[in-house]
């Protein structure tokens, strides 16, 4: 049996990662809730290292930016209105950066993002964020539709631990590892951290 090839492979559509100079840079959903809500993630940490990392060498180079924001459930999780629902400091928008409110794990789903996406006239994305298995990969799939090319930086995305119907657990990084190789598939070039586009 021969060695497996990705989607891209097969059929030649695949495409180089990006660069800061030609595309938009897009954070996903860099909120409190993941840092000490319910939904904390066990590799929070050095993910977001490498999301300020993407976001000081986006701002250097005068890359566009987009901050996706997850309005959450009131008291609940990623309260819009408490500081669980917050931009996490370290990730958190500039004044003129621009700032997409959502709803949905996708981030095309019932907002402007495509239409300021448009706007700024770059078809490349360079995505990170929080989670690698929903909110990320939801809207890494959905761009696709509309034509864009994600680039997705592997150590700047995150997940958490996943129950099975077995009654067992999946941990984060393999939930993450297995959402990366899916997107890498047919989605998104993968490259491994921030040091790969700066």
């Amino acid at each position: 049996m021969s060695h497996p090839q990705t989607m891209f492979q097969l059929t030649g559509r695949g495409h180089a990662p990006a660069s800061l100079n030609n595309a938009t840079l897009l954070i996903i959903d860099a909120q409190e809730e993941y840092r000490s809500g319910v939904l904390a993630l066990p590799g929070l940490d050095p993910a977001l290292a490498e999301i300020a990392s993407l976001l000081a060498a986006a701002r250097s180079a005068g890359a566009d930016i987009v901050h996706v924001k997850h309005l959450g459930i009131p008291g609940g999780l990623l309260d819009p209105s408490g500081p669980r629902g917050r931009h996490l400091p370290e990730a958190a928008p500039l004044a003129g950066e621009i700032v997409v409110e959502k709803r949905l794990p996708n981030a095309f789903a019932g907002t402007e993002l495509h239409d300021r996406l448009q706007a700024l006239g770059h078809l490349d994305l360079i995505v990170c964020g929080f989670m690698t298995h929903s909110s990320v990969s939801t809207t890494v799939r959905a761009a696709k539709d509309y034509g864009y090319r994600c680039t997705l930086v592997d150590a700047a995305c995150a997940t958490r631990d996943l129950p099975a119907p077995d009654g067992s657990v999946i941990a984060a990084a393999e939930v993450h590892r297995i959402e990366m190789i899916a997107l890498g598939d047919n989605f998104a070039t993968l490259v491994p951290n921030a040091k790969s586009l700066v």
